[in-house]
């Protein structure tokens, strides 16, 4: 218990008609101690449409300051921000087919380097007078994205347009695991020759399974949250320039993740290479977990 005089904290605010956590707000708002938590304020105009609190004190302690998520939330309280409301989610594949249907094999990896292991997959985009559809692929690893397409219908060019964008721009050795749902686009014969004439493995989830591929639809999620939902785009000629303005210059190397120590997917990957790893990646293989008896 503090005394200032003869009289505790405590009974001068009641003398004073004030609570106890007024004037202890009083006395922050002087305190030269507050200044360290000032830092937050230059990164709110950044980071604010990412959503999070844990995002937006994420980035200042990269910079070696202290930030509170408290003090975000109460930053965005008094700016009037909120976070962007989900929307439902909808189904886009069809799995049922004749083709093959893989072994799951992300289930069983422990992934240790980039090209290691892609995930995929497809989601509708709703414009004023049509549905589009877009497939994506990302490095497990660095969650970023390699391939992507844009298309009006669910043909199969969609995602031959969106795996071949993503082996042109990163080359990956033989051994690489592709893991995808079992929709048709993805089992076709098509697209797994594709598949097997540059050495890459292909791997499906099964019904209700859907954690093998939570980072590639954590992705849909953030784009839709952050881009398609925030913006109403003209036609499909706007949706794919603004797609490829929040991809390539924001998500890839901008947007914080939290399973990447709060880096961008492009951050993380330059660490590898100031780390000496991406040399090694050819000669490193996952690790492969197998179920006990």
């Amino acid at each position: 218990m503090q005394l200032q005089g003869k009289l505790t904290v405590e009974r001068m605010c009641q003398l004073a008609g004030v609570s106890r956590s007024g004037f202890t707000g009083i006395w922050w708002k002087s305190s030269p101690t507050r200044k360290r938590w000032n830092c937050a304020t230059p990164f709110s105009g950044f980071i604010w449409s990412t959503g999070g609190t844990m995002a937006i004190a994420g980035s200042p302690r990269n910079c070696g300051m202290l930030v509170n998520r408290k003090r975000v939330a109460r930053l965005m309280r008094e700016d009037n921000l909120i976070a962007v409301s989900q929307r439902k989610f909808v189904v886009t594949t069809d799995s049922q087919h004749d083709f093959q249907v893989y072994l799951n094999l992300a289930a069983r990896m422990e992934v240790t380097a980039v090209n290691q292991l892609w995930v995929a997959d497809i989601t509708y985009i709703r414009l004023l007078r049509e549905f589009v559809f877009l497939a994506v692929i990302l490095d497990a690893y660095s969650r970023r994205v390699v391939g992507r397409c844009l298309a009006r219908s669910l043909h199969g060019e969609l995602t031959l347009t969106a795996l071949q964008q993503a082996i042109a721009s990163r080359r990956p050795q033989p051994g690489l695991v592709h893991h995808s749902d079992r929709g048709v686009q993805y089992a076709s014969r098509e697209y797994t020759d594709r598949l097997e004439a540059h050495g890459i493995i292909p791997s499906m989830s099964r019904p209700g399974n859907p954690w093998d591929n939570a980072s590639c639809e954590s992705f849909i999620k953030t784009l839709k949250r952050e881009e398609i939902y925030c913006r109403d785009h003209k036609d499909y000629a706007d949706l794919d320039q603004h797609l490829d303005l929040f991809i390539d210059h924001y998500y890839n190397q901008q947007r914080l993740h939290s399973a990447l120590g709060y880096r961008s997917p492009a951050d993380f990957e330059a660490a590898m290479v100031v780390a000496g790893q991406m040399s090694a990646v050819a000669a490193t293989a996952p690790r492969m977990k197998f179920f006990q008896p």
